[in-house]
C-alpha cells in the first residue's frame, strides 16, 4: 500500500526530505523528488534532467547524454530512500553502499529535458543487505534497467 498522510495524500518527499534520508548533495544528488513510497516493497524517484548538469559540457558536448553510470546511481539513490524512510533510526548511523550492480541495460539515451523516473523494487533483505530491481523511464519508454544490491554500513566503520 502506498503511503499516505493523513489527509488521504500521497506522501511526496521534497529536496528537504531527501537530504535528511541521504547523505547526498548537489551536485551528485541525483534525485529531484519521491513519490510512491511502499514500505519494504517499492518507491519512485523523479529527476528532472537539465541542460546545467555538470556532466553535459564534457560528456558529448555536440550531443549531451546523461551517463549511464548516473542513470543506475540515482536508481541506488532512490533506493537508498525506501530504506533510510523505513528505518529512520538506522540511517542517522548508517550509510547505504553499493554491493553489487547485474544485468545492466541501457535502452535509449537521456538527454537535457526528460524527467526521469526511477522505479526501484525491493527484491530481498536479509540483515543489512538489500537487493533491489530498479527500471528508469522517460515517460512510458524503459531507457535502462538493473538489479543491484546494497547494504547499510556504520558511519564510523566506513572510515
Amino acid at each position: 500500500m502506498v503511503l499516505k498522510n493523513d489527509n488521504g495524500d500521497l506522501i511526496t518527499l521534497l529536496y528537504n526530505d531527501i537530504i535528511k534520508l541521504i547523505p547526498h548533495r548537489h551536485p551528485f544528488l541525483l534525485i529531484d523528488k519521491i513519490t510512491d513510497i511502499n514500505l519494504n516493497k517499492s518507491i519512485t524517484g523523479i529527476k528532472a534532467v537539465t541542460f546545467n548538469e555538470p556532466y553535459f559540457p564534457g560528456h558529448f558536448p555536440e550531443h549531451p547524454v546523461m551517463p549511464g553510470v548516473l542513470i543506475l546511481e540515482g536508481m541506488a539513490q532512490t533506493a537508498a530512500c525506501l530504506i533510510s524512510y523505513e528505518y529512520q533510526s538506522l540511517s542517522k548511523n548508517n550509510l547505504v553502499f553499493f554491493t553489487g550492480i547485474d544485468k545492466a541495460k541501457f535502452r535509449k539515451p537521456v538527454t537535457p529535458g526528460c524527467t526521469l523516473f526511477y522505479k526501484i523494487y525491493l527484491i530481498t533483505s536479509k540483515r543489512s543487505l538489500y537487493k533491489f530491481r530498479g527500471e528508469a523511464f522517460v515517460g512510458e519508454k524503459l531507457v535502462a534497467s538493473c538489479e543491484f544490491s546494497a547494504m547499510l554500513v556504520d558511519k564510523e566503520k566506513a572510515k
